[in-house]
């Protein structure tokens, strides 16, 4: 019997996580190897890749992988574990950009560094040690994410294939924080630009491309592969930018106690999203006002959280990003209904479609 979808999930979260263990343990032992002065930058990188994580990008690798033709395979499992590594490079240096303090409710890398630099009484700056190492890391963890999918014992033929894709997708995401990086510098809002960050900063890694990347493990007929890329464009796409606009939605209006950031964080950090770029284009001329005054405040009181929250509201922006939550995950899941995606990849990549925007975190 073919087990529920968000059993069938669990189970490879699970053995995604087991493998990551593994693979950190073996590079951990390695760093320690070099020099005790590693030890740091092991507990750091254990911490932040173990220590939570919703682990989408390899199910929904995993899910496109069987949903292509593949049967259960545990060197698969561990390619696919490899994107973890991936997102960690993206979060880790996204979270030093951006200025974040936290990270899951902990210090992000940048601040964890500067502690120790402070704890320890080290010589220098504690805010470049900090900086330093946070570059260096986020390096270290895409270096590692192509060793454990080179290491992950598929078949040759299988690596090969995929390798285009995972090229694809780690340009894209580099493309993606730029423009992000590009449009804060900006200092002004676009719905068309901010959808386009959203599509390339995190929908396409999110889920087209590891969709893409398990359909390359799994078919070596051409043809078909082909046939399943489109498919899954046609899904991950939408769903990709719905799974953006709920994390902007998150980032304004999350519980600090769930998403381990800060109340509003994204409004200190003036950080300029469809859920932004849609208020401002409804905002009256004294919504403006406020909202230049307030937006992009690093200092900005719990107060001026809340009068920005209730402009965000008021507006309709709140809502209209929902609504369009809402109509991108229905193309998403329409864009499933073909013959070539059977009853039990159908079920479980619509339940992984539900867990990626109706998440609270």
């Amino acid at each position: 019997m073919t087990p529920e979808p968000q059993f069938a999930l669990a189970d490879i979260r699970m053995r995604v996580q087991r493998d990551l263990t593994n693979f950190l343990a073996e590079q951990i032992q390695y760093l320690g190897e070099i020099g005790t002065e590693l030890i740091p930058v092991a507990e750091a990188m254990s911490a932040f890749l173990l220590d939570g994580g919703k682990r989408l990008r390899p199910l929904f690798a995993y899910s496109g992988y069987l949903a292509a033709g593949g049967k259960d395979d545990g060197a698969i499992i561990r390619a696919v574990s490899s994107l973890e590594l991936l997102q960690a490079c993206a979060l880790i240096h996204d979270d030093l950009m951006d200025g974040s303090d936290t990270r899951r409710g902990k210090p992000s890398i940048h601040r964890w560094f500067e502690g120790i630099h402070q704890t320890e009484e080290l010589s220098g700056s504690a805010t470049s040690y900090g900086v330093s190492a946070a570059v260096l890391l986020g390096d270290l963890a895409l270096v590692w994410s192509d060793q454990m999918l080179h290491s992950s014992a598929i078949a040759s033929e299988a690596l090969i294939r995929s390798l285009s894709i995972y090229d694809e997708m780690r340009l894209e995401l580099m493309a993606g924080q730029f423009l992000d990086v590009h449009e804060q510098a900006l200092a002004s809002q676009s719905v068309a630009r901010s959808l386009k960050i959203a599509r390339y900063k995190s929908g396409k890694y999110t889920v087209e491309r590891p969709l893409h990347f398990g359909v390359s493990l799994a078919q070596p007929d051409e043809e078909k592969r082909q046939n399943f890329m489109t498919i899954f464009s046609e899904f991950g796409l939408p769903l990709g930018e719905a799974f953006q606009l709920r994390d902007d939605l998150l980032g304004v209006f999350g519980d600090p106690s769930v998403t381990g950031k800060p109340a509003g964080d994204d409004l200190r950090e003036g950080k300029r999203t469809v859920l932004m770029a849609m208020t401002q284009d409804r905002a009256s001329e004294q919504q403006e006002r406020i909202i230049s005054k307030l937006f992009g405040d690093p200092n900005l009181s719990d107060a001026g959280i809340e009068e920005l929250q209730m402009i965000i509201t008021n507006t309709g922006a709140s809502e209209h990003v929902e609504e369009l939550i809402e109509k991108l995950t229905l193309t998403a899941l329409d864009a499933l209904s073909r013959e070539e995606i059977n009853e039990t990849a159908y079920a479980l990549l619509s339940e992984l479609a539900s867990n990626s925007v109706r998440r609270i975190v």
